[in-house]
């Protein structure tokens, strides 16, 4: 049986600094994906997609130990989030507007077979609202900024303003994707002002 595997750990992509705006190329990863729309603080829609990925994330945890013998750190969530007007999600927050795909990366070895095998357990045995939404998908970011951001989630926009108009801008790039979110601690329990959350955004040369 070989150690637990922890992503966290391992890519970089999972890794960043608070303050600095690091420009990094990314490999192209599969994700179990849900989408939604909407406030994630008053959608029903949010929390039930969340209920729905972890199940099916540590059934895959434990089918890879047990058959695989291959064992790893579920990875923490994240988000893709984008909005019509852009503004409504850097400057003026407008929640409503926000459309989101949640995410858990899924490793390598691991596919879409599995995924069903998992999704029909939990099917029979414990059905939870949502479970038919999840897909598998690959994600290519390629080149991207990412930084690191310490605190509330509604602090989060000035950081995002900044990375938009001033870091990407000056490296000589432009955005090119949807803005991407790593909750490094589950803000289900986590006071708002101790989250630790990398914002990201793919760019492309100008």
């Amino acid at each position: 049986m070989s150690s637990k595997l922890d992503f966290k750990k391992e890519l970089a992509s999972y890794r960043a600094k608070r303050g600095e705006f690091e420009v990094l190329h990314l490999p192209a990863l599969q994700y179990l994906m849900i989408d939604g729309q909407g406030d994630p603080n008053a959608s029903t829609e949010f929390s039930a997609s969340i209920e729905a990925l972890y199940p099916v994330a540590y059934k895959l945890k434990f089918l890879s130990k047990i058959e695989l013998g291959r064992d790893y750190v579920v990875p923490p969530l994240e988000g893709l989030w984008w909005a019509d007007d852009l503004r409504s999600f850097s400057s003026r927050r407008d929640k409503a507007t926000w459309k989101w795909t949640l995410m858990l990366m899924l490793p390598a070895w691991l596919g879409t077979e599995h995924v069903e095998r998992v999704r029909e357990q939990l099917r029979v045995k414990n059905p939870v609202e949502r479970l038919d939404d999840i897909r598998v998908q690959l994600l290519a970011e390629g080149l991207c900024v990412q930084t690191l951001h310490v605190g509330s989630f509604d602090d989060e926009g000035p950081v995002i303003e900044k990375m938009h108009t001033e870091a990407i801008a000056d490296a000589g790039l432009k955005l090119a994707g949807k803005h991407h979110e790593i909750y490094l601690n589950d803000f289900r329990r986590t006071d708002r002002d101790k989250l630790r959350t990398i914002l990201r955004q793919p760019v492309q040369t100008r």
